[in-house]
């Protein structure tokens, strides 16, 4: 039986370890494809450039080296996931009745999607892998979605619906600032949800759960 991805779901690096592993292993039999944030260990990076000034280059490819070490770290600890190196073996993964963790470094020098950036973080690389799967995007991270400001700030609002057009005049959000502008180019949408409450994806993502009694974000990428 072909098996069709139905999803691309990135869960943040934030969510890295306990919450990460535990959301893998729900999204057994889902249809989804998973792709990890490079959590603290991409901030590692950013914090070292402060002080030594890397080239984008070197910041660019070794971030993405730590979505690859996380992605590697929780397919261990997951018995119905294995490690996709490629679209094929993500497909080939999901025909074989396991939950494929797209390992995305390999995929991205082929590629060469995006310039190097700080703009561009997984957020931004599961878009384009979501594009060329035909799949939805489900951008999962360590709180409820998108808010007006900070979520600790006094006055930040929390904002259910949001246009990618708006978005692009935030300075700041739970996204990467190049989500939006890729939202536009591919004419599609994606929600963002906390993962820390694993039911809440799974709401979103299986047809036969109506339960959506609960906060998330849904990014229009209407270009209309």
């Amino acid at each position: 039986m072909i098996i069709i991805i139905k999803q691309v779901v990135k869960i943040g690096g934030s969510l890295f370890p306990n919450y990460a592993i535990d959301l893998a292993d729900k999204l057994e039999n889902t249809g989804s494809v998973i792709i990890l944030g490079g959590g603290e260990f991409a901030n590692l990076i950013r914090k070292y450039n402060d002080e030594m000034n890397f080239s984008d280059e070197a910041n660019h490819w070794t971030a993405i080296d730590c979505m690859d070490i996380i992605a590697k770290l929780v397919n261990d600890k997951v018995e119905s996931t294995k490690l996709a190196y490629s679209l094929e073996e993500v497909n080939e993964i999901s025909n074989d009745g396991f939950t494929p963790i797209f390992v995305v470094s390999e995929f991205l020098k082929r590629e060469d999607p995006f310039e190097c950036s700080w703009d561009v973080t997984s957020d931004s690389i599961a878009a384009y892998v979501a594009n060329c799967l035909n799949a939805n995007l489900f951008i999962v991270t360590d709180v409820n979605g998108i808010y007006t400001q900070e979520p600790k700030e006094p006055g930040s609002t929390f904002i259910s619906k949001i246009d990618a057009k708006t978005l692009l005049t935030f300075q700041e959000s739970s996204i990467d600032v190049m989500l939006p502008s890729l939202l536009l180019e591919f004419g599609t949408d994606c929600y963002v949800v906390n993962g820390k409450c694993p039911e809440r994806v799974l709401s979103l993502i299986d047809d036969n759960i109506n339960d959506y009694n609960f906060d998330y974000t849904q990014i229009i990428g209407d270009k209309r």
